[in-house]
């Protein structure tokens, strides 16, 4: 029976009952479509026949070449060496086929389109009876179902990732983010989407005199420079960008301000001590509190203690402090549940048991031991055999090292992440040595790569923290002692107990999710999990807690994986370049840098003969537009033959368009930002900026007693309405406004949807006494809701915001008092 936990197992059950439900048969593969060719995707019986291990989705020819895979055909029987020899290249001992061995072909489907085809070998060469044939027809239809609902899972995580890309990509300018760290949110968000191929590099560049879109490419490109940004391969930054906005979403919901400080991970000592140098300072300024992600708890303990000392309550998150610390709390993750979690889960995938790899970054860690423990005390019982654990100390290459030695040497069955970036490596290596699918992997939070091995399979379940909301309720925790006292905010909370060690610190459990590519019942799909993160973050930017109505600051004490490496380069524009082709046409360029005949004159380029001789096979250049003209471009390289298909391309092209939106739009929040500081304190105009940034969503301005404007930009479709309608109906509430003047003046369009959206808005409105009135309609907006029948009910339209004013005066009982000045008077 599929759960949905290990599509590989399922298909590799398949064929060896196919195998077995033919006399005198001993071996059979299943082979699928991957665009125009055949993949190997389970087989039975190859073990020690094929000269070195066959990689799971490795390429067996062209899908044209095999006749069974036509719609109309039930089943095929072809000479077996003619087929080896077609579809295993390179495995000479199968061409040994005993002297007349057939190969059953029997094709697999789903919903009337060939998926592949399941072939079993027969010996003897007798074609199978008719009820044979019926119970291979069954199993392929079995292998068909389950391929096809991976498919689904796959489209469903594909385009809930595609979106939370986009989405982080706008978010990305409200938080301030780094070129760095924009450059690697791009990178890795195209990889987790695009399955295949992994790209091996992207970066942006960017015209050096028009860094936000606003100046054109034309005109010549003599004397023109152009910025670029390359991003090498290092520890990923999301998981501590996650906690820190965790923190500043609180602060801002909670009026308070919070001040992030981060320290470098794998740094060594300096790290250390620039974490505790952090707290410090925070203490001899008198912070009202702080929160921290201990690097080093036994090194900072000393801090900690001087900073009860002071009365500034202290909260660890993601890491325990150590025992009998002066901190008050430890807010995060159950360890040695989670750990738990992750080894029931390996048990599923191993019912037939063997040994487990781990690997950790730093076996001494708090959170490793536990994790562990939790794991160890899972598959106690059970036929697994957890090996000691590894450790890498943030080292990339010594981790993708031990990681194939594990694979390659140590006989594993399976192997667990205890760390984040551990689960992508043991997936890196089982595909290096063929073993991807039959290699079980479960590892620890999601990252994007984590995310596109889940859906090709090489990995199959994570065990993700929730560490956004760490930083969250750190720093919510934090304020309640800072204006509740101590005692009342700790009240509710449990004493922590580790590894059944009961401590005084409180604990606040912050959970985790069990993810997996398909929903099983012991865990989530990856398309819901990301869907259900994006809301859970969306709901809290929404939330306003209660304010102290007093200064207070907290400090946030985090880590981040750091800037090494990353690069920035300035350079002259060259005309007769990729980027210069992509920015002078305005236009994307895909090119192989192998052959002449797709490349034309950018095969002899500088940058294309530099990708060339790195070993990059496509080069694809796709231009950043602003006003119809290119400011920029992400070019992206791949070891692959033809790897950007044109579907993959528009989603290149999408990504681009919101990367030009956030730059574009990074000018103008600048501006914001100082016209508001002069209006409002600093964390509100910071709200106001996120409001804007967010989606586009519409401001509500109180411009007289009772009185409202709410300006709409853009389109209104009907996600953006319920959020329209709700933001109206709540200031409606809270400023009593009688009147609420929509200024439609800057919409894209005003057809029959977008008015239907506004006619419910005010038949809302009218709900709580307030009368919405339509403004800024234009001459070809009314022509255009006039020729598609639009009828606006009872809603009272003006034609402009001075008008409609007029109007809301005269329902309030206000007037407009024209008066001449002294001077005039004189005269």
């Amino acid at each position: 029976m599929s759960t949905g936990l290990d599509l590989y197992a399922t298909l590799h059950r398949i064929v060896k009952e196919a195998v077995r439900s033919l006399p005198s048969a001993q071996r059979g593969i299943l082979l699928t479509c991957e665009g125009d060719r055949l993949v190997h995707r389970a087989s039975f019986g190859l073990d020690g026949v094929l000269a070195s291990p066959q990689p799971a989705l490795a390429d067996a020819g062209p899908a044209s070449a095999l006749p069974a895979l036509d719609a109309a055909d039930s089943a095929r029987v072809v000479a077996a060496a003619e087929w080896y020899r077609a579809h295993l290249p390179g495995a000479s001992a199968l061409h040994l086929a005993p002297a007349g061995a057939v190969v059953v072909l029997t094709p697999v489907h789903a919903e009337g389109q060939a998926l592949g085809v399941l072939a079993v070998e027969q010996p003897d060469g007798q074609a199978p009876s008719g009820e044979r044939w019926a119970r291979l027809a069954a199993l392929a239809d079995r292998a068909g179902a389950a391929l096809e609902r991976r498919e689904l899972y796959n489209d469903k995580a594909q385009s809930a990732q595609e979106v939370r890309v986009l989405e982080a990509v706008l978010s990305a300018v409200a938080a301030r983010t780094s070129p760095h760290e924009l450059v690697e949110m791009i990178s890795k968000g195209i990889k987790s989407v695009q399955l295949r191929p992994q790209w091996s590099a992207v970066y942006l560049v960017l015209l050096g005199d028009a860094p936000r879109g606003g100046s054109s490419a034309g005109g010549g490109a003599a004397g023109r420079e152009v910025r670029i940004y390359h991003l090498p391969r290092r520890p990923p930054v999301a998981y501590w960008n996650n906690i820190r906005d965790g923190a500043l979403v609180a602060g801002r919901s909670l009026g308070i301000h919070v001040d992030v400080r981060t320290a470098i991970t794998g740094s060594g000592a300096g790290s250390d001590v620039a974490q505790r140098e952090s707290l410090d300072e925070g203490i001899d300024r008198r912070v009202d509190g702080i929160v921290v992600s201990p690097m080093n708890p036994e090194f900072l303990e000393p801090a900690i203690r001087r900073a009860a000392a002071a009365g500034i309550p202290v909260v660890t998150i993601d890491s325990p402090p150590v025992d009998g610390s002066s901190a008050l709390a430890y807010v995060g993750t159950d360890n040695v549940a989670a750990g738990r979690l992750a080894g029931e889960l390996m048990a599923r995938l191993l019912p037939q048991g063997g040994k487990i790899g781990a690997q950790a970054y730093a076996l001494g860690s708090v959170n490793t031991m536990e994790r562990i423990a939790g794991f160890r005390a899972a598959i106690s019982g059970t036929p697994l055999d957890m090996q000691p654990a590894a450790e890498d100390l943030y080292v990339l290459s010594e981790a993708l090292r031990l990681s194939r030695e594990a694979v390659e040497v140590g006989g594993i069955a399976g192997a667990f992440g205890v760390s984040a970036g551990n689960g992508p490596f043991w997936s890196m290596a089982a595909r290096a040595l063929g073993r991807e699918g039959k290699l079980k992997i479960v590892t620890f939070d999601l990252l994007t790569d984590t995310i596109a091995m889940l859906r090709d399979g090489t990995l199959h379940a994570a065990i993700v923290q929730r560490e956004h909301d760490m930083g969250y309720r750190g720093v919510q925790l934090v304020h309640d002692m800072a204006l509740n006292g101590v005692e009342a905010a700790l009240a509710a909370l449990p004493a922590r107990a580790a590894a059944g060690k009961a401590s005084a610190l409180r604990f606040l459990d912050t959970g985790v999710d069990v993810v997996t590519l398909e929903r099983t019942p012991w865990s989530l799909a990856l398309s819901e999990y990301l869907t259900l993160d994006a809301t859970r973050k969306a709901t809290k930017r929404r939330r306003q807690m209660a304010r102290s109505g007093r200064p207070i600051e907290i400090l946030v004490a985090g880590l981040n994986a750091g800037d090494e490496g990353f690069h920035e380069e300035r350079a002259p524009l060259d005309a007769g370049s990729l980027v210069g082709r992509v920015l002078s046409s305005a236009g994307s360029i895909i090119v192989d840098t192998h052959t002449h005949t797709h490349s034309g004159e950018l095969h002899g380029a500088a940058d294309v003969a530099g990708a060339r001789a790195r070993g990059v096979r496509t080069l694809v250049g796709v231009p950043l537009l602003a006003g119809g003209a290119a400011f920029g471009a992400l070019v992206l390289e791949s070891e692959r033959r033809g790897a950007c298909s044109l579907e993959e391309l528009a989603l290149l092209e999408r990504v681009a368009d919101t990367l030009t939106v956030a730059i574009e739009n990074a000018q103008l929040v600048e501006r914001i930002t100082e016209r508001t500081h002069e209006l409002e304190q600093a964390n509100r105009h910071q709200e106001s900026l996120l409001g804007t940034i967010l989606e586009l969503s519409s401001p509500v301005v109180p411009i007289a007693p009772s009185i409202l404007v709410m300006p709409i930009i853009g389109t209104m479709d009907a996600q953006r309405a319920g959020r329209f309608i709700e933001s109206m109906l709540q200031d409606i509430t809270e400023r009593h406004a009688r009147v609420v003047l929509v200024d439609v003046t800057g919409m894209a369009a005003v057809d029959a949807a977008s008015a239907e959206h506004l006619v419910r808005a005010a038949r809302a409105a009218r709900l709580l006494g307030a009368e919405v009135v339509l403004v800024g309609i234009t001459p070809a907006a009314a022509r255009l809701m006039v020729e598609q029948g639009v009828d606006l009910g009872s809603v009272v339209t003006r034609s402009n915001l001075e008008l409609g004013f007029a109007h809301a005066l005269s329902k309030t009982g206000g007037q407009i008092v024209y008066r001449r000045s002294p001077h005039a008077q004189r005269a």
